[in-house]
């Protein structure tokens, strides 16, 4: 029985916590759509296969999930931990990075997104490490797209099934004129001038099928600049109703870091919000992102490069079902 196949809620998550006892870690929830904490792992690349597998299926079902005390990983390990969850893409696809294996976040981004979502092969997972944290502020939120297509009303569902929008790497908060989180100005300008140094356009379904659960979930984020075939101003109106659906605070779970943390979620069924509340504080994180698929629509149509090959960032995966439920 695959996690698709497991129609009621409950029956699938009593199903997984068999499964997370028999790899004896633990997973609570911390929200009713998305959240988890898992405990009684040391992360790294040495972990035991049937842990890993628990750790998948927990991200599959609880969207985010984090890890405390994981205080004996560096950036190697958090690499080689990675490695047993998929395939590390590069740290980025125009951002130079200060080494082959990860990316450096400073500051917050202060802006609801899907990570890299301009590219045709957008990363499956994002793994994100705490390394230095300012005195106060700095929380990450994430909401779940997975929820919040859930919620939509049938009439409001059909629309999105049949949107199509154009995502770009051009987008409007790096240019913004005044610093944020813990980035001056001239800094910002600089962030953005690397980050479009090669422009990146892909048309994605709004509404895409998740490859290892079956789910439909809601492709926005600030990446998203128009829907084909719809004027700028309807964009704005529709990206809002639908963008307001997803970060309801209902479908959200906010989680104020501390050293030793880790937080893994699932870039196909989420978006997050770095807030940038803690003045000129120096803030650092470490991301791995892993190799994903291209997205395809309720009804089997995937997404269309309009501009710039990722392919020096990123195999695609080719997805599969999650083993442990597998048929």
């Amino acid at each position: 029985m695959t996690l698709a196949q497991i129609e009621d809620r409950t029956e699938r998550e009593q199903a997984a916590h068999r499964i997370y006892r028999d790899a004896e870690i633990t997973v609570d929830k911390l929200g009713e759509h998305i959240g988890a904490r898992v405990g009684q792992v040391r992360l790294g690349g040495d972990i035991a296969p049937e842990q890993v597998e628990a750790i998948r299926l927990a991200l599959a079902i609880n969207k985010t999930i984090v890890f405390e005390g994981q205080d004996q990983l560096d950036d190697d390990s958090q690499y080689a931990f990675a490695e047993l969850l998929g395939d590390p893409t590069a740290p980025h696809p125009t951002v130079t990075s200060r080494g082959e294996q990860l990316l450096t976040i400073e500051g917050a981004a202060n802006s609801w997104h899907s990570d890299v979502t301009f590219v045709d092969r957008i990363p499956k997972a994002s793994i994100l490490r705490a390394v230095t944290l300012p005195a106060y502020g700095g929380a990450t939120t994430w909401a779940s797209t997975v929820a919040a297509y859930e919620q939509l009303p049938k009439p409001l569902r059909a629309l999105a099934e049949e949107l199509w929008a154009t995502h770009t790497n051009l987008y409007d908060y790096v240019s913004q004129s005044e610093p944020s989180g813990g980035i001056d100005v001239s800094r910002k300008a600089d962030h953005y001038k690397e980050f479009t140094s090669s422009e990146y356009q892909t048309l994605h379904p709004v509404v895409r099928v998740h490859p290892e659960t079956g789910e439909r979930s809601l492709l926005l984020g600030h990446f998203a600049k128009e829907f084909r075939g719809l004027k700028s101003s309807e964009f704005a109106d529709l990206y809002q109703l639908l963008q307001a659906r997803i970060v309801k605070l209902e479908n959200t779970f906010r989680w104020n870091w501390k050293l030793g943390d880790v937080a893994i979620w699932d870039n196909r069924a989420t978006q997050h919000y770095g807030i940038a509340d803690f003045g000129n504080q120096k803030r650092e994180l470490h991301r791995i992102t892993l190799a994903g698929d291209v997205p395809v629509d309720v009804h089997g149509q995937s997404s269309q490069i309009l501009q710039g090959d990722a392919t020096h960032y990123s195999v695609v995966e080719e997805p599969a079902r999650l083993s442990v439920f597998a048929a």
